[in-house]
C-alpha cells in the first residue's frame, strides 16, 4: 500500500472520486426527471456516478498493481508539446467562440487538429472540419433546440 500513495493514479483517482461525488451531491438539488423528461439533475447525477465508480477502480489498481518496472521510461517530451499544443487549440477555440461563432471556431479546431497535429492532406481536415462543425451545429440546433453562438458575423 505503501508504493500505491507514491503513483499518480493513486491521488488522481481520488480526486476525481471526491469530484465525482461533489457532481452528485449537487446534481440532488436538481429536478431528475420533469413532465417533459430528463431534467437538469439527470446526466450530471448518472455522470457522477459513473466518474465515482471508474476512479475508484483507478484506485484500486494502483494499490492492487504489482511492483513497477525497474527501467524507467524517459519523459516523451514530443508526446507532451502534442498534447499540450492540442489543449492550446482548444483554449484558442474557446476564446473565438464569442467572436467568430460556433461554426468557424469549431472548424478552425477541426482543421488545426486534423491537418497540423495529425498531418492529414488539406481535402480530409477541410471536409472533415466543416462536415463536423455543421453536424454539430445542426443537432444542437434543430435535434436539441439549444442556440450555439453565432458571433459577431451572423
Amino acid at each position: 500500500m505503501h508504493d500505491a500513495i507514491r503513483k499518480g493514479d493513486f491521488w488522481a483517482g481520488l480526486f476525481l472520486a471526491a469530484l465525482g461525488a461533489f457532481i452528485v451531491e449537487e446534481s440532488m438539488g436538481w429536478i431528475y426527471l420533469g413532465e417533459e423528461g430528463p431534467g437538469a439533475g439527470f446526466f450530471p447525477r448518472w455522470y457522477g456516478i459513473a466518474m465515482v465508480l471508474l476512479s475508484l477502480l483507478m484506485v484500486a489498481g494502483a494499490v492492487f498493481k504489482g511492483p513497477p518496472a525497474t527501467r524507467s521510461r524517459a519523459v516523451a517530451w514530443g508526446e507532451i508539446r502534442r498534447a499540450m499544443g492540442c489543449w492550446a487549440a482548444l483554449v484558442v477555440c474557446i476564446a473565438l467562440l464569442k467572436v467568430l461563432g460556433f461554426l468557424i471556431a469549431f472548424s478552425l479546431l477541426g482543421w488545426f487538429l486534423i491537418a497540423v497535429m495529425f498531418r492529414q492532406p488539406q481535402k480530409i481536415a477541410l471536409g472533415v472540419s466543416v462536415g463536423g462543425s455543421l453536424g454539430f451545429y445542426l443537432l444542437f440546433s434543430f435535434g436539441l433546440d439549444l442556440s450555439l453562438p453565432g458571433g459577431m458575423l451572423f
